[in-house]
């Protein structure tokens, strides 16, 4: 099922606010509190708002890091690969993918050798790439809709 307009301006709104009031969110897009309610509701239903999320800034946490990481499993690692990345907690984001590498992971750091101690734990298993991030001049965002 499409999403209108409506639909739209709820998940852009919620986007930059997943705590705005449902009263606040009816007045802005022109519904009563009920209606804007069923509408998320609906939403949630149907797949499309999985979540309402915190976005912590890590630097806060005491990660001044960060680190994408190319991993290219070993002959007959790939499972007990991806089973050690889900383990590791500084890693906030793991996609597989097509190419040469198999995943590419998002590492939050507390310093090099952070990094160091974490690809240790995986070099046995896989081949890695790393590169440090400077800065995310896009953030996490969602596709046009």
């Amino acid at each position: 099922m499409p999403l209108d307009d409506t639909d739209h301006s709820i998940l852009t709104l919620l986007q930059r606010d997943a705590r705005m009031p449902i009263k606040t969110l009816a007045e802005q897009i022109g519904l009563s509190a009920p209606g804007a309610s069923e509408r998320v509701r609906k939403l949630e239903e149907r797949g499309v708002i999985r979540a309402f999320t915190v976005d912590a800034d890590t630097r806060a946490l005491g990660y001044s890091l960060q680190a994408i990481v190319r991993v290219k499993p070993l002959p007959g690692k790939l499972k007990a690969v991806q089973k050690l990345l889900e383990t590791i907690p500084e890693l906030s984001e793991c996609d597989k993918v097509t190419g040469e590498d198999c995943f590419i992971i998002r590492l939050h750091l507390r310093s090099i050798e952070h990094l160091d101690f974490i690809l240790e734990r995986i070099t046995d298993k896989a081949e890695t790439h790393s590169s440090i991030v400077k800065s995310q001049p896009v953030a996490r965002r969602l596709p046009a809709f």
